[in-house]
């Protein structure tokens, strides 16, 4: 089975239309009760094809436990995805004498900007979701897939410091760059910490910035990025039983801007 972020999102919706509101609840989900498929088709085609479609003035960052720094002045919100895969270690050893050092991450990433803008709350709760399904992570060719989400690109490492997101497809050019961390916060108690919640933890929010040193840095559009909603991706406490390399899987939501 693939891994579709659509599919998801309709686990999800099923969920929400499901479950009547108490008398004098709110909810940021509730247009979608009313006419549940409209709404994620409209999310869907604004998604589809350009970067968004929709009014991304409108859209309200999560907030860290630990408040991370605002987006720079002149910078605009271009994009927002959910990013599925693994968080990467190694350990020198196979014992409780070493800790597993961090080597990147490889992740898949799924576009959930519009959606995000309509409905922040189910957004927060896909990769919690995401990271329950199997990967590899290249979305279903089906309908659902199509006309929801597109695949918006990829996450990984040019060095063991040096993430890098590359939003540029055949289908389209979001943008793409290296980055390094500015800030972070530890994940809010309650966050999911593995699959099926079992593990050892979700890693922490951060804000990257573009990274200087990095050769295209003059060129690259995508300037600063957030990891959000993260679930999953720590390691063991020690190298205690381990492999030399150990792939740990996370979920997170990532918002870029340009």
């Amino acid at each position: 089975m693939q891994f579709s972020l659509a599919l998801v999102l309709l686990h999800l919706l099923f969920f929400v239309v499901a479950t009547p509101i108490a008398h004098g609840e709110t909810s940021d989900v509730t247009p979608l009760r009313a006419n549940p498929r409209r709404s994620v088709d409209d999310a869907g085609r604004r998604n589809k094809g350009t970067v968004c479609q929709c009014d991304l003035s409108k859209a309200q960052m999560p907030q860290a436990p630990t408040p991370l720094p605002s987006p720079s002045t002149g910078l605009t919100l271009t994009h927002i995805a959910i990013g599925r895969g693994t968080q990467n270690y190694t350990c020198a050893t196979n014992d409780s004498t070493t800790v597993p050092a961090a080597f990147g991450a490889l992740a898949s990433l799924f576009n959930v900007t519009c959606v995000d803008v309509d409905s922040p709350g189910l957004v927060a709760q896909l990769p919690g979701i995401a990271l329950n399904l199997p990967i590899p992570f290249t979305p279903a060719v089906d309908h659902a897939a199509e006309n929801f989400f597109d695949y918006s690109g990829a996450h990984f490492f040019l060095d063991n410091t040096t993430p890098y997101f590359n939003l540029n497809t055949a289908t389209h050019q979001y943008g793409s760059g290296a980055f390094k961390k500015l800030a972070a916060s530890n994940a809010p108690a309650g966050s999911i910490v593995g699959p099926h919640n079992k593990g050892n933890g979700a890693v922490p929010w951060l804000k990257l910035t573009a990274d200087t040193a990095y050769a295209d840095y003059t060129s690259q559009t995508l300037k600063e990025v957030y990891r959000l909603n993260t679930a999953g991706g720590s390691p063991p406490p020690t190298c205690a039983g381990q492999q030399p390399k150990i792939f740990v899987p996370y979920s997170a939501e990532y918002w870029f801007y340009s």
